[in-house]
Parts: structure tokens; C-alpha cells; sequence
């Protein structure tokens, strides 16, 4: 009850929402790790990963430990950040679709005059919905896209004026995945642009770390060989120090041009990643998987001077969110359909005690019929959580006893159950009725 109150005391000290009216609107940094295991962090307690960059922000941050992706796959996932939509609902639910095409995932599979139409379909299921990045640029801000980006031409697709990307035919986001590895200079000669036009922006920063490549620069790599029992977890410590690296050096960048204190930042990431001890993969219950491995992500907010710092272990947060936030922050508006919260809101955030999300297959079967797709829906419920597989029974798990999840209690607690899918299915249902639908559906158009 204290951690509550010093939240709701914490939240209060918020400044009123700017508006953009004002001379001056906020900007706004939106970053986005990638495959980065929730507690991969110093401030979350790892005893070996050392972040000190990210500490920091999330010091200086109202920094929510218990945040979620709806879904465990970085396409979905990054179209839901970008729409504040669940992956049912703007349709891109997964990386890639379902062919059995050869070379189906790669660019010349693209190209092909059968494929083509597919990937398409995919890009307009993205495209059609309103986002948050085309609803600043609509209000006078500059944006500029970096990093991973699949749907097409971020410019046409979401409203950027600015983009690496250039929506060529393959995965993850082309030219966009050298910021970060390769330095800033991109999002240093665009702050240079928007000081000289005295105009707002936003900045879409998702670099392709700590993702694979596992390539770090050799001083990491070597200081994380001698402390790690393999070279593979090295490589993936490595890396993860090498995205803090990075990320605080944006930040100084901010700091030296006086940006900061009139910057929103928006700090998650976009799935999960256990790393394997015998190669450069993923270990079992985390990425695409709706473990906690795969979905949990530390959320923050900054905003030096007008939101408090407080780190909140209790309250749930989700991606959803970021949209209502930022929007409730510059005083701005959302679709009526988004469901998410204004996580600055202390009434909001004690209200919330409900969390729900969904997984796929990595490869769409139909782009029109999410359920044609579907794996599981889960949902957090205080410290209960529901994980309702497709075809498998049900998981039941109490996190406040068993945050690793080894203990599933669905059969002691089958009340629990029934309540909890039904919660679901409440959830669900008015859009898609069959939840279990036929995965026998073909794939169109």
C-alpha cells in the first residue's frame, strides 16, 4: 500500500500536458530494443550484463519492471507499437507468410510475381490503420525513422518525413539497420534539419541490436569471454553492452545540444530472447513464445522536469500504451479504438490490474484471418497469468511464487481457469469469434 502511494504521490508532481500551440512542443525518442531478455539489465539485476546507460535513463525514468509486448515476434510487434493495436487487429501477425515457395523468406521470393501480392497485403493490412508517428507529422513534427522497419517505405506507409529505410524488397528495414552499429550520423544531420526549421520531432529509434548478429566491437567481446561460460552468451552479453553503448551515446548527443530536457522518451523492446549456450539462437520460452521470456519488457517514460522518476515493480504495463501516453502528454488525441492507457495517469495505472496478448505462428497462413494463425492468448490477471494454447491444454501460473514459470497450476486451480478464458474470450470475441479458427484456411489473396 506505501509503493502505491508513493506512485500516486509520484504521478501527481506530472506537469500539465503540453500543447502544440505552444512555441515549443516536446520531442519525442521512441527507443526500441531488439531480442532483449527482460531482466538483461543492471537495473533489473543481472549479475553479469553491465548497462550503466540504460540504468541511468531508467533512474531518471517513470520505469514500469512489470511491461509486456502483447506479442512475442518483432514484426507484430512493431506494427503494434506503431498503431497502439493488438496484432488481431491491425493483421500483421506475424514475419512472414506462409509459402512453400523456395527461398519463401528471401528477396527474390518478393519479387515473385505469386509473392508479391502477399507481402503487399500485408504492408496495406499496416498501412491503413492510423498510427501515432503520421498523427505527430500531422501537427507540424519532423520524423525520422531509424532501424528495423518491414512495412514497406516508412515514409508512405506511416507518415515519416524522414527515413532510412528505404522499403526495398526484403526483411528487417534494409539501409535503416546500419544506425547504431555504423554511428548516428544519420540522426545527427536530421536534429541538425529540424534545429535549423525550429520545428518539434519525433525519432523512431530501433536499431538492430542486440539482435543477431552477435558482432560486438572486440573490447566488449573480449571483457564478456572471460566472465561467461561460452562464447555464444558472450556474444549476446557483448552485444547487449554494445546497444547500452549506443544508446547512451544518442543520449549525450541530447544532452549537448539541450534537447533533453524538452524530450519525451519512450524506452521498450520489442520481444524477449533467452540466449542458447551452444549456438547463436534463442533458447526455449522466450522469443516467439508468450513466456515470460518472450513477452516481459521493462517500460519507461521520461521527461526531465515534468514526470517524476519513480520505479514501479507492482503495475502492469503494455506497448499498447506508448500512443495514449505520448498523446496524454502533448495533449493530443487517440482513436476512440485504442485500448491502452496514459501510463502518467496514477488513476489509470492503479486500475489497471488486467493485461491480455496473443501468439502466432512466425509465418502467416492468411493475412485477412488472424485465427488462422493462432497459437495461444494469454493474459495477466494481478499475479495470475493464463496461457490458452490452441492445441495443448491450458497453463495456469502464479508469477508472485513462480516469476520462471515452472509450475503450472491449471488443474489445482480449474475455477481459475474457466474465469480467466472467459476474460479472454470477452476480450476477443467481438472481433473474432473463433478464436480456434480453421488453420486449414488458405492463404490470400
Amino acid at each position: 500500500m506505501k509503493k502505491f502511494s508513493l506512485l500516486l504521490t509520484a504521478l501527481t508532481l506530472l506537469a500539465g500536458p503540453a500543447t502544440l500551440t505552444t512555441a515549443k512542443a516536446p520531442n519525442v525518442l521512441f527507443i526500441i530494443s531488439d531480442d532483449q531478455a527482460w531482466n538483461d539489465y543492471g537495473f533489473m539485476g543481472h549479475p553479469t550484463i553491465e548497462t550503466p546507460h540504460l540504468d541511468r535513463l531508467a533512474a531518471e525514468s517513470l520505469t514500469f519492471t512489470r511491461g509486456y509486448t502483447p506479442i512475442a515476434v518483432c514484426r507484430p510487434s512493431l506494427a503494434t507499437l506503431a498503431t497502439g493495436l493488438y496484432p488481431h487487429q491491425h493483421l500483421v501477425t506475424g514475419n512472414d507468410p506462409s509459402i512453400t515457395l523456395p527461398k519463401a523468406n528471401s528477396t527474390q521470393a518478393r519479387k515473385n510475381p505469386a509473392v508479391a501480392p502477399i507481402y503487399e497485403a500485408i504492408v496495406a493490412n499496416f498501412a491503413r490503420q492510423p498510427n501515432f508517428i503520421r498523427d505527430l507529422t500531422s501537427r507540424g513534427y519532423l520524423a525520422l525513422q531509424t532501424g528495423k522497419w518491414w512495412e514497406g517505405n516508412p515514409k508512405e506507409t506511416a507518415g515519416f518525413t524522414h527515413a532510412m529505410t528505404q522499403g526495398n524488397p526484403g526483411r528487417h528495414g534494409d539501409v535503416g539497420l546500419k544506425i547504431s552499429r555504423e554511428g548516428h550520423a544519420p540522426i545527427t544531420a536530421f536534429l541538425d534539419e529540424a534545429g535549423e526549421a525550429e520545428q518539434p520531432w519525433l525519432i523512431w529509434h530501433a536499431p538492430f541490436l542486440p539482435h543477431t548478429p552477435h558482432t560486438p566491437p572486440a573490447e566488449l567481446l573480449a571483457h564478456y569471454a572471460k566472465i561467461t561460460p561460452n562464447e555464444a552468451t558472450a556474444r549476446y552479453y557483448a552485444n547487449v553492452a554494445w546497444f547500452d553503448q549506443t544508446c547512451g551515446e544518442l543520449l549525450a548527443e541530447l544532452d549537448a545540444r539541450g534537447e533533453r530536457d524538452n524530450t519525451i522518451i519512450i524506452y521498450t523492446c520489442d520481444n524477449g530472447w533467452i540466449q542458447s549456450p551452444v549456438n547463436n539462437r534463442f533458447a526455449p520460452r522466450s522469443k516467439v513464445t508468450p513466456y515470460e521470456g518472450g513477452i516481459r519488457t521493462p517500460i519507461m517514460v521520461s521527461w526531465r522536469g515534468k514526470i517524476t522518476p519513480l520505479r514501479d515493480d507492482t503495475h502492469l504495463a503494455s506497448n499498447i500504451d506508448l500512443w495514449p501516453t505520448i498523446a496524454a502528454l502533448l495533449g493530443t488525441e487517440t482513436p476512440a479504438n485504442l485500448t491502452g492507457i496514459n501510463l502518467t495517469d496514477p488513476a489509470a495505472v492503479a486500475a489497471r490490474i488486467t493485461l491480455y496478448g496473443e501468439q502466432f505462428d512466425h509465418d502467416i497462413a492468411n493475412v485477412y484471418i488472424p485465427s488462422a494463425s493462432l497459437e495461444s492468448r494469454w493474459t495477466i490477471d494481478g499475479y495470475w497469468k493464463l496461457i490458452d494454447h490452441v492445441n495443448s491444454a491450458p497453463e495456469l501460473f502464479d508469477l508472485s511464487q513462480d516469476p520462471a514459470e515452472t509450475n503450472n497450476l491449471a488443474k489445482q486451480h480449474p475455477g481459475k481457469v474457466t474465469t480467466l478464458r472467459a476474460n479472454l474470450d470477452a476480450w476477443w470475441t467481438p472481433i473474432y469469434p473463433t478464436p480456434r479458427g480453421d488453420r486449414s484456411t488458405p492463404l490470400t489473396p
